[in-house]
């Protein structure tokens, strides 16, 4: 019978299961992400607000893609369920150090997944999770960016609303 299943899958066992877990931190960035948007357009932060709407709307596409690479793989995708998403936030620049916060998170979690597959010998898993990793760069530097125009600008006065603004203008390096 386990010969059998070897056949059906070319992944294994504790590499379908990290990869499941990452399609439930990337479905919660996305819920995390359309509630940051929902905040700061309640703010009055349209900027803001788009900008975390296609964050979340990537981090959906980033979950999708590593469930189809786990079903493409001859392995079972699990769809994921997201609770314990917060509605409000402590101010303008808190909302984009929790998502400079998050992005970093989702680093670690990439590069534990990478640990894993090169102590499984999993080179295809290794080598599909490097586009993820690379990402992760850009998302870490756009918050970082970000945050920095709250320095630069300060969020008296007109302060929050030069920052929104200004945040459509912030590109990564590397584009």
């Amino acid at each position: 019978m386990k010969d059998l299943l070897k056949l059906k899958t070319s992944i294994s066992e504790e590499i379908e299961n990290i990869l499941n877990a990452q399609v439930k931190v990337e479905a919660h960035s996305s819920a995390i992400y359309l509630a940051m948007s929902a905040w700061c357009d309640d703010q009055g932060l349209d900027n803001a607000a788009d900008f975390f709407a296609k964050q979340s709307d990537e981090e959906r596409a980033h979950m999708l893609k590593i469930f189809n690479y786990i079903s493409a793989r001859g392995g079972r995708s699990i769809s994921p369920e997201v609770s314990n998403v917060p509605v409000d936030f402590e101010s303008f620049r808190g909302v984009f150090e929790q998502a400079l916060a998050q992005e970093m998170f989702v680093t670690e979690q990439f590069n534990k997944i990478a640990d894993r597959c090169m102590a499984n010998k999993d080179f295809v898993t290794f080598n599909f999770l490097q586009w993820f990793l690379a990402e992760q760069v850009e998302e870490e530097y756009v918050c970082r960016r970000i945050l920095e125009l709250f320095d630069v600008i300060g969020e008296e006065g007109t302060g929050k609303w030069e920052i929104d603004r200004h945040l459509v203008k912030v590109k990564f390096a590397g584009e």
